[in-house]
């Protein structure tokens, strides 16, 4: 509920007390009395912590880019080798391991030498991770000026990165810059949404916007039996062709080209997978997609959603904070609650039959809606 400056005292004293914990006096006052002043010091911590994590960040490009994680998994190196062989000035290498080993990405053993944490390890070993954090030197440059960002003034790159998402056509590099960084992205979206959502019932699963099919091999994988479809632009459909034929898929695999904005979803399913898909677009493009897939399913067809969501009335870090602005920067789409995606789905005809818990909220939330028409529930 939204408060009004009119609707009583709650409001007023919401006020009074924020003007009150603002004061540098009442600061003082809580900081040494007892029971207040752990309240002061993590409430300061977390305001530093808000403070400081775009430097932060940029310790993690650093590692990133120096590909340090890669060099510390063949064996234990010293600042002065790393140095070295990242071409940086001892001092500031040390620097940059000391500002690592804070954030629990490395560990500094006997003799100086530098080993990688347990955090550090997973960042050198979750597929994709290492390329998605380069990807986001772009990002930072769209939010050098958060004000103009935010008044709308920016004119992001972002916005030019992914063309796919207006429905036009992609040159050859473009494309493969597309897939690639998709596919590496995919992975743990597609171990996470396996994990929560079952297929089993399931004839011929078309995913649409499928890219270069890595989610679709995670699902052929899972499900050996189970018919395979992707449907994504034509000059990104083709690369799923050779994935499909290293698994031993192709037999069971068909590949379709063209635009879910310009052209029908292929017939043919009795489910549809949208996988990171609907955070791309718009409220109008989402609703002329689900009207698609309803149109595309026979009655009962199931509809997976499986992408990063908002928090809601609640908001939460991973979707109202990233990727809420990321979407912003890429000046087309939104994070939407499981609230406002199961409207949508609705309003085109769906029924909403499953919103399971998310194992990694940061990583997808899933939705499961079935054309409405049959009475069975789905486990």
């Amino acid at each position: 509920m939204t408060d009004m400056p009119d609707s009583g005292g709650a409001p007023r004293m919401r006020g009074w007390a924020a003007r009150l914990i603002a004061s540098r006096k009442f600061q003082k006052w809580a900081a040494a009395f007892r029971p207040t002043r752990g309240i002061v010091r993590r409430e300061g911590e977390a305001l530093f912590d808000l403070l400081s994590g775009f430097c932060q960040s940029q310790v993690l490009m650093a590692l990133v880019q120096f590909e340090i994680p890669q060099m510390l998994l063949v064996g234990p190196l010293t600042a002065e080798v790393l140095a070295t062989r990242c071409d940086v000035p001892h001092p500031r290498m040390v620097i940059l391991m000391r500002a690592a080993e804070a954030l629990k990405l490395v560990k500094q053993k006997r003799g100086g030498r530098y080993v990688l944490a347990r955090r550090g390890a997973a960042l050198a070993g979750v597929p994709g991770l290492t390329a998605m954090i380069k990807h986001h030197e772009i990002l930072y440059r769209d939010l050098a000026d958060p004000a103009a960002f935010f008044r709308g003034e920016t004119k992001t790159e972002l916005a030019d990165f992914w063309p796919y998402v207006f429905g036009g056509e992609m040159d050859a590099a473009v494309a493969n810059t597309y897939s690639d960084l998709m596919a590496q992205s995919q992975e743990l979206v597609a171990d996470d949404t396996l994990r929560t959502l079952d297929f089993s019932d399931v004839t011929t699963f078309l995913d649409v916007g499928g890219g270069s099919g890595a989610f679709l091999e995670k699902v052929g994988r899972a499900y050996p039996k189970l018919n395979l479809v992707l449907f994504d632009l034509p000059e990104v459909a083709p690369t799923a062709a050779p994935r499909f034929a290293a698994a031993g898929m192709s037999a069971r695999a068909r590949i379709e080209g063209g635009s879910f904005i310009n052209d029908p979803i292929p017939q043919g399913a009795d489910a549809i997978s949208l996988v990171r898909v609907l955070y791309d677009h718009s409220d109008t493009t989402v609703a002329a997609l689900l009207s698609k897939c309803f149109d595309s399913l026979p009655e009962g067809g199931l509809l997976y959603i499986s992408e990063p969501m908002s928090g809601g009335d609640t908001p939460e870090r991973a979707g109202d904070v990233y990727f809420a602005l990321y979407t912003l920067a890429m000046q087309t789409g939104k994070a939407r609650s499981i609230a406002e995606i199961s409207a949508l789905c609705a309003a085109a005809g769906f029924e909403v039959v499953q919103t399971p818990i998310p194992f990694r909220p940061f990583v997808t939330c899933c939705l499961v809606a079935r054309k409405a028409g049959l009475s069975q529930s789905v486990n």
